[in-house]
């Protein structure tokens, strides 16, 4: 089984193609104009554009890579403590499609291809801009071709700090953010709430970010994300300060403020 950086990176122009065919589609869909006014025009969008964009991907993806599971959303739901061994397809095939419903800019297609529960090749394509990210474990994290840095800050009290939220969690969840957030507030010179998880996490890898949190995020919405951070230069903990696995809670910062947004965060209760 390929393990290289040179054999994960051939396969990284056909991964490219594919979520630039996905965001064609789903750009043919949106209106800068879209102001969904209730729940039931929401849903009615949202399932036409997803099955659309889905057409094909999971094909497309098994050629490029037989031997890779791919992960459906039932499954990702069932292994909330991270991947079986072996490779794994992990696709967020419209990240952020509630900012696309409501004529937002932040969205885009996440394809990351998991190794042993560790992502090894992330694409990120956004595109509006026509803006591509690309990463491979141990090669670097590029914006279209362009490479990522991390922050040089190592102060907090002058870092932009991010978190994300699902909208599916508990009130014991919800309280946690909420005493996270105010305790991030206390400490750093900003922080910012805002959906989806991957492009807080792309802030991260180009710089203009400093820190991003997430308590029990999913899989298919952080893999890409996490792995172009890290190969930018930023550290990925779980909030205990382990090493980062899928399925845990997530810090990912910069070098200079890792450790002083570890300690806020893990006094919280």
């Amino acid at each position: 089984m390929p393990t290289t950086v040179t054999d994960d990176s051939a396969m990284l122009t056909a991964v490219v193609e594919v979520a630039e065919r996905i965001g064609a589609r789903v750009l043919a869909r949106y209106s800068p104009d879209a102001r969904p006014a209730t729940r039931e025009d929401i849903m009615n969008r949202f399932g036409p554009m997803e099955e659309e964009a889905a057409e094909g991907v999971q094909a497309a993806l098994a050629a490029i890579r037989p031997q890779a599971t791919w992960l459906g959303e039932d499954e990702e739901e069932q292994l909330q403590g991270g991947l079986p061994a072996g490779e794994w397809w992990v696709s967020d095939i419209v990240e952020g499609a509630i900012n696309h419903l409501h004529g937002l800019t932040e969205w885009g297609t996440t394809i990351t291809l998991v190794r042993d529960n560790e992502p090894v090749l992330g694409v990120v394509h956004q595109p509006i801009g026509d803006v591509t990210y690309t990463a491979v474990r141990g090669g670097g994290a590029f914006r279209n071709g362009t490479r990522l840095q991390a922050s040089a800050k190592t102060d907090l009290k002058v870092a932009m700090t991010t978190t994300s939220q699902d909208g599916g969690e508990d009130h014991a969840q919800r309280r946690h953010m909420a005493e996270a957030f105010a305790a991030m507030l206390g400490n750093a010179l900003l922080v910012r709430s805002t959906i989806p998880s991957t492009f807080p996490l792309l802030g991260v890898a180009a710089g203009q970010y400093d820190a991003y949190w997430q308590f029990q995020p999913e899989m298919s919405g952080v893999g890409a994300g996490v792995l172009l951070a890290t190969e930018a230069g930023a550290i990925a903990t779980d909030l205990n300060g382990r090493p980062w696995r899928l399925g845990a809670d997530l810090l990912v910062a910069a070098p200079g403020v890792h450790a002083a947004a570890l300690d806020v965060l893990s006094s919280t209760p």
